[in-house]
């Protein structure tokens, strides 16, 4: 019999709009405080667990980056249930050994996104996680492992530059980057894996090589018929690594994702307005639970 709740997610970004292998498929809207999501969110069964797809940019890619809205798709997947997130990413590379067809499971991010919403919280509650690593060490493992079963040529680790977009970097940017040990580059990482964290889900992503952005002078410079093209070479292992990981996610989680605000929330839950409990209470009920019966956080 398959699981009731929803364990895990897939969030699918360029080239990646449909997930495989899925049976009994429905499609469900949730409604969130912070708006819609990308898209209708498509729930089916893979080995008797429940599954949930969301394509980023929305069925036919309709949405820049810095208009995704994260918060509402990451709100959404807590709220089914989910504690595992896939992210599916597309990405420059910024090494000569990362060829493009290559996969990378990063282990680390540098911010270059500028005005973008990520936080849940604010309006009286304050909340600082750890970001130290960004990307559950679990769930990267089991990622790169089942993407190195795929067939891919897998890179386990490196860090991603996460540009705001929609142009591709300059020249300058992009050896600046380098210089800077990144290893490649994308701009939806952020603010998913923040936000992630905060919901105390497992995130990790599988990003899919498509160039060498700009760095390289000796190759074609990055365009976005170049990305889809390549990216569509790509699916099929993507979307068998995907499936073998979701195949073997863990029973149990044994990271520090499941418990990421027990140490975070810095206000006293007797200070922070209803409203906002109420609002929050997919991400912070057990929390507030906690406090109510203790006299106050």
């Amino acid at each position: 019999m398959a699981d009731t709740l929803v364990r895990a997610a897939v969030i699918g970004g360029s080239g990646f709009y449909e997930m495989a292998g899925l049976t009994d498929i429905e499609e469900v809207r949730v409604d969130t405080p912070f708006g819609q999501t990308s898209d209708t969110i498509i729930i089916g069964i893979l080995d008797e667990m429940r599954v949930a797809f969301l394509p980023r940019h929305g069925v036919g890619h309709r949405i820049l980056p810095s208009e995704l809205p994260v918060r509402a798709n990451i709100y959404a997947l807590k709220t089914l249930g989910v504690e595992f997130i896939l992210g599916i990413s597309a990405v420059g590379s910024l090494r000569e050994d990362i060829e493009p067809l290559h996969m990378v499971v990063p282990d680390q991010l540098i911010d270059r996104t500028r005005g973008r919403s990520s936080t849940f919280f604010g309006d009286g509650l304050v909340a600082h996680v750890s970001l130290a690593d960004p990307f559950c060490p679990e769930l990267r493992t089991l990622l790169a492992n089942s993407a190195r079963q795929a067939g891919a040529e897998i890179h386990n680790g490196g860090t991603y530059i996460v540009m705001e977009g929609p142009s591709f970097s300059t020249r300058a940017e992009s050896k600046l980057y380098r210089s800077w040990g990144g290893d490649i580059i994308g701009m939806t990482a952020l603010p998913e894996a923040k936000l992630a964290r905060e919901a105390e889900i497992c995130y990790s992503i599988l990003a899919s090589s498509t160039d060498y952005d700009c760095w390289r002078e000796s190759e074609e410079d990055v365009t976005a018929d170049m990305i889809v093209a390549t990216l569509l070479k790509n699916v099929e292992v993507t979307q068998t690594a995907a499936r073998h990981a979701l195949r073997n996610l863990p029973r149990e989680r044994n990271c520090q994702c499941a418990n990421a605000l027990e140490s975070a929330i810095v206000t006293s839950m007797d200070l922070v307005p209803e409203s906002t409990k109420r609002k929050l209470e997919p991400i912070i009920g057990r929390y507030i639970g906690e406090a109510v019966a203790g006299g106050g956080a």
